[in-house]
Formats: structure tokens, sequence, C-alpha cells
């Protein structure tokens, strides 16, 4: 890319989201993860530029911080403005924890509100193929940049029950939850899981056409289901 059409690019992502608040949306998020542009620049895998947008990490995050604060600049002062990072980018000789805690320090000065902390997608599979996965495999990130950044993240990866979830917010691990693949299986899962963590127990959080039907039927099942649809199974 030459340095003209990087400077397109940042205007093109300022007017995108001058574009999205002027249709309603309520919260614009960067996308500097997983492999798409603003992840190419910041890796050194990638980014073997030896201008001013290449060479050291403050050269590699100059295109994506650039985008950051057109974007910011381009949207009401009271929007939120979330940026996407892979932590890690999944390579050996890549880009690092430590890389994105100093990245975030950059974002927070520039009015970034939230770091959405996920992980590779540079290479092989375009979400964290490279990591290793388990329950929650992801939220050491978020934990991590909002401790030393003192900037508020968002975690994901793996977050699959109401409990787990509650339990990161509780511990200060991140201050919001991102459900993905979770919610496309059920998506209804943020009224399920408001349910399994005491509210919403008369479904009063669904639409009323739907919520009074459901507590009619919590009610008809009392003693042989539980409110969401479990059966009550006894010994014998």
């Amino acid at each position: 890319m030459s340095i003209a059409e990087i400077k397109n690019l940042v205007d093109a992502f300022a007017a995108a989201a001058g574009r999205a608040i002027r249709a309603g949306f309520e919260v614009i998020e960067v996308h500097a993860a997983h492999g798409y542009l603003l992840t190419t620049f910041l890796s050194p895998v990638s980014n073997t530029r030896t201008d001013r947008y290449g060479g050291d990490i403050f050269g590699r995050m100059r295109f994506p911080l650039e985008v950051v604060e057109a974007v910011r600049a381009a949207i009401p002062e009271a929007t939120p403005l979330f940026v996407r990072v892979s932590a890690v980018d999944g390579t050996a000789e890549g880009w690092k924890l430590d890389d994105t805690i100093v990245f975030a320090r950059a974002l927070k000065a520039r009015g970034v509100d939230i770091v959405d902390c996920s992980s590779g997608g540079l290479t092989g599979s375009a979400t964290a193929g490279p990591v290793s996965r388990a329950l929650g495999f992801q939220v050491p990130y978020a934990a991590r940049v909002r401790s030393e950044v003192n900037i508020p993240t968002m975690a994901v990866g793996l977050i699959i029950e109401a409990s787990q979830a509650e339990a990161i917010l509780q511990q200060g691990q991140a201050d919001l939850i991102a459900i993905a693949r979770q919610a496309q299986f059920n998506p209804n899962l943020p009224l399920h899981w408001a349910h399994e963590l005491g509210l919403n127990t008369r479904f009063e959080m669904w639409g009323e056409e739907y919520g009074w039907w459901l507590n009619k039927r919590a009610r008809t099942m009392d003693g042989f289901a539980t409110p969401t649809g479990q059966i009550i199974r006894r010994p014998g």
C-alpha cells in the first residue's frame, strides 16, 4: 500500500463509522484482530515495511492508531468506541501479549472505551487457530490488559454458561462478555442467562406476548421441570 492509499483508507474507516451512526448503531468497534487489514500492520510477521508504517512496534501501530483517531473524531463523544485485538497473533515470532499492552495504552490515550481481547487469526484458521482452546481460554488476555492498562475490557472465547460469564465479571477479569457462536446456537441466550442468574424470573424481559405464555408454561411445569424446561428426574 502506498502512503496515499493508507490515507484514503483512514478516511474510509471514518466515513464508515459516520454511516453507522446515521444508521442508528449505538456502539462502534474497530476490528484490529484475526488477520484483517489492521492486524497485518501490527504483526512483525506480516508487516515488513521499511517506511514510517513499519519497523518497530510504534511504526507498526501507526496506521491502526490513525484509523482509531479518525473514527473517534467521526462519531459523537458519547458513543462508545471499542477496538477488537488479537492479544496474541498465534505465531512464535509475532505479536505478543506484551505488545497488546503497549497498543492498549495507546488506544486508551486516543479515547477508546473498551479493548475487546480475542486472539489468533494471522495464519491458518480465521480465529484463534494456533491458540490452545479451553473454557474461557482468552479471558486471561482481557484480565491482564484491564489490570495493567486500567482500561475496561471485553472477554470472549468459549464462555458458554451464565455462571461462568458472571464469575468473570465478579472477579474483575473483564467488564463485558462477548458471546458469538453460543448465541448462534441459542439466539435467546441473554434472556436464558438472565433467568439462570435470578433475573427475569417471570419472563418479564421477554416481549409481552411471549413472556406471558412462558410464565404460564413455567407454572404448568412446576414440580416436574424447571422454568427453562429441564426435566426433573427423580431416583426410582
